[in-house]
């Protein structure tokens, strides 16, 4: 077989076409643009083509697919793929690294989303920069006020527009503050800038509720007590196709949200979870896990359970909930349904994606 491995750089890629009955293996250099990409793939007519997932891998993906070529994403963060105690690592050597494992199907790969996906999933990574940009203008906010001994409500109450009008108040443009009140023209710099990130976020918001509101998918998971728009589109934009998913545990650890396992001889025991895959969903179902408690009893009874009444347990339970709230999504998903109470003697309701 021909495999054509693809080691890609931001301006320059190295290329190596791989016979993998012989092992003879020959290098090439090519610049990182479509036009000779395509060169490339039309030249040489591999059997299969192998790239590692980066910023560019989506381009070159969709272009190969449309040429009629098999290709393999390799999966960088799987330990079959690290690089331990080498004392030489060039771009020839990551290419044929990935042409020889490709070769021995030993490649640990991932499924790479449809264009349309990926650009879903890139606008909801957006948002959630812009409200990490916002909380960060509001902690320096906060900063400027106790360095001048000036206390502010604390939480949403101080971010009202009561709260915001009173800030403007005490800020200053920069032509009328004085050298010894070069504070309040910062604060004033920061007030602006709060509000130009809140604009931006309206309008990511109102495009990403659009989407929502069109995607059936995302209304499902919305039937949850507690699980709102922006849970409920990450988990569909990064799921994707709940069919690649065998059971509940490739699920949970595709999330990041099982335990790392430590075992030699006698000795086995769990660690921590392991923190790979999507952040974001991790992140969302940890906080909706800790506050749809509150408004759903079987979110409420899973926490209960792992808890045990032991308040050193609440960090080991709201995972545990966050991980079987991930699945009974994934379950929904999989198989078209909407939620149902557990009290409710109706059967459950499908829904069919458009």
């Amino acid at each position: 077989m021909k495999i054509l491995a693809i080691d890609l750089g931001k301006f320059q890629s190295v290329a190596c076409v791989y016979e993998s009955s012989t092992g003879e293996r020959s290098f090439t250099k090519v610049r990182t643009k479509p036009g000779e990409i395509h060169d490339l793939l039309a030249r040489h007519q591999p059997q299969r083509v192998v790239i590692e997932i980066g910023s560019a891998a989506g381009w070159v993906h969709d272009m190969t697919l449309t040429m009629g070529l098999q290709i393999e994403v390799a999966n960088p963060n799987h330990e079959a793929w690290r690089w331990k105690n080498v004392k030489r690592k060039t771009d020839k050597d990551d290419a044929l690294k990935l042409a020889q494992l490709s070769a021995m199907n030993q490649l640990p790969t991932l499924q790479l989303p449809s264009a349309t996906v990926r650009q879903w999933r890139s606008l909801i990574g957006y948002r959630n920069t812009l409200v990490a940009r916002r909380t960060a203008i509001k902690n320096h906010i906060r900063s400027l006020l106790d360095r001048q001994g000036m206390s502010w409500p604390g939480g949403k109450s101080g971010w009202t527009d009561k709260s915001m009008a009173a800030l403007k108040l005490i800020a200053r443009f920069g032509k009328h503050a004085k050298p010894d009140d070069l504070w309040r023209f910062e604060l004033h710099m920061e007030v602006e800038a709060i509000a130009q990130a809140q604009t931006l976020i309206d309008q990511v918001e109102v495009t990403l509720d659009a989407l929502a509101q069109a995607d059936v998918r995302v209304q499902q998971l919305q039937s949850i007590p507690g699980v709102g728009p922006r849970l409920a589109e990450v988990i569909v934009a990064v799921i994707d196709d709940p069919n690649r998913f065998k059971n509940a545990k490739q699920v949970g650890a595709y999330a990041g949200l099982t335990p790392t396992q430590f075992e030699s001889g006698t000795m086995s025991r769990q660690g921590g979870i392991s923190g790979r895959g999507n952040k974001l969903l991790r992140a969302l179902l940890v906080q909706v896990s800790w506050v749809a408690r509150r408004y759903n009893g079987k979110i409420s009874a899973i926490f209960e359970e792992v808890c045990r009444g032991n308040k050193t347990r609440r960090k080991i339970a709201v995972i545990a909930t966050a991980r079987r709230l991930l699945v009974i999504c994934w379950a929904m998903l999989r198989d078209g349904t909407i939620w149902r109470d557990r009290n409710s003697p109706a059967p459950t309701a499908a829904l069919h994606a458009n």
